[in-house]
């Protein structure tokens, strides 16, 4: 209003979520679907960082203006090449997937941010990455990431069976979904199996790639179990429901989180959102790929995916639909009712 003093703002950094992805080669629809599942349902701003081949930046660019205004002001966007500050950038590109180890970069690159939330291209958001941000606060002192376990049995685990490195914990860690505190990241000595002392983050990187290579198989995701084998303060582990896969329903149900409290992160790896696999995966990620940014939510998105759902009973991840239903539904809930609310209170007041 004329007249009213104004608060001085908050600097864009403290205000934000901030959240990265890497995407190389087919991957800019998948990454865009992921970002479009964090912005249907988060409440506080969002700050995108988007690291990807020059080719597909300027379609990067394109698509994201093309979202509804009402969208498009819930966050900002900053796009990246794809960089590596020490070592060989041709042995980071090829190791385990294409730039998938830019991810070790981040605290070096994204130096004046404090602290982020990474994602895989194949995730969704099913409820507000608010609530997974609010995890940093429960950090202790001396913990800087948090990631879920690779596996909750250990028998049927990948790292338990096969693994020929140092690993963190019974079963290992999966960094498809990591939260990170940046500013911690660059500032501690990590113990490791190279030198008696410590080393920084960026300082350990390249020696311990070199002295592993010859038996990692998951390229970037092994050396942060290594890291993190040496380093077990420094880890927080949050629950499966937070980094869901289909490990956790193909052999049986074996989240107990995801079915107390529903699914809240969706990572459909091994490309299931695109075969038949999993078609409870499949449906999810067309059912928000296709959902037009300004309809109804429960209409257009939560009806056609209980519809798609009963197609999928037959398979042992299908049998659960709830599962995956439950967060979504709590979700929708929230934010129709603040629509009413708001709406209800603006006609209030005439």
């Amino acid at each position: 209003k004329p007249g009213e003093q104004k608060h001085p703002k908050e600097p864009s950094s403290l205000q934000c979520m901030h959240l990265a992805v890497v995407a190389c080669g087919d991957r800019l629809e998948e990454t865009l679907i992921m970002l479009k599942s964090a912005v249907l349902f988060s409440n506080r701003r969002l700050c995108f960082h988007i690291f990807a081949e020059d080719s597909l930046k300027p379609e990067f660019e394109k698509k994201l203006k093309e979202w509804p205004s009402s969208y498009t002001k819930k966050f900002e966007s900053n796009l990246y090449p794809i960089t590596f500050s020490v070592g060989n950038a041709q042995e980071w590109k090829k190791l385990f997937k294409p730039c998938a180890a830019q991810r070790l970069f981040l605290p070096v690159i994204l130096k004046d941010v404090d602290s982020l939330l990474y994602v895989d291209t194949d995730v969704l958001f099913l409820r507000p990455i608010d609530d997974i941000w609010h995890l940093l606060r429960e950090f202790n002192s001396t913990q800087l990431a948090a990631m879920a376990p690779e596996h909750e049995i250990p028998k049927i685990g990948w790292y338990s069976r096969f693994a020929r490195h140092p690993y963190y914990g019974t079963t290992g860690v999966n960094s498809g979904v990591m939260l990170m505190n940046l500013t911690r990241i660059r500032s501690t000595q990590f113990k490791n199996s190279l030198i008696p002392g410590g080393l920084t983050w960026e300082e350990m990187l390249y020696p311990l790639y070199q002295k592993y290579k010859n038996y990692i198989t998951w390229g970037d995701q092994d050396l942060l179990n290594i890291i993190f084998y040496f380093n077990p303060e420094c880890l927080y582990v949050f629950p499966c429901q937070w980094n869901y896969r289909p490990d956790h329903c193909m052999y049986g149900s074996n989240c107990r989180g995801a079915e107390e409290e529903g699914v809240s992160i969706l990572h459909g790896n091994r490309g299931v959102y695109h075969d038949d696999k999993q078609p409870t995966f499949k449906a999810l990620y067309e059912v928000i790929r296709d959902f037009p940014f300004e309809d109804n939510l429960f209409q257009s998105l939560y009806y056609p995916l209980q519809s798609k759902f009963l197609d999928t009973v037959h398979t042992l991840c299908g049998r659960i639909p709830q599962v995956f239903l439950k967060q979504i539904e709590k979700t929708m809930k929230k934010v129709y009712e603040n629509r009413v609310i708001v709406y209800l209170g603006a006609n209030h007041r005439y």
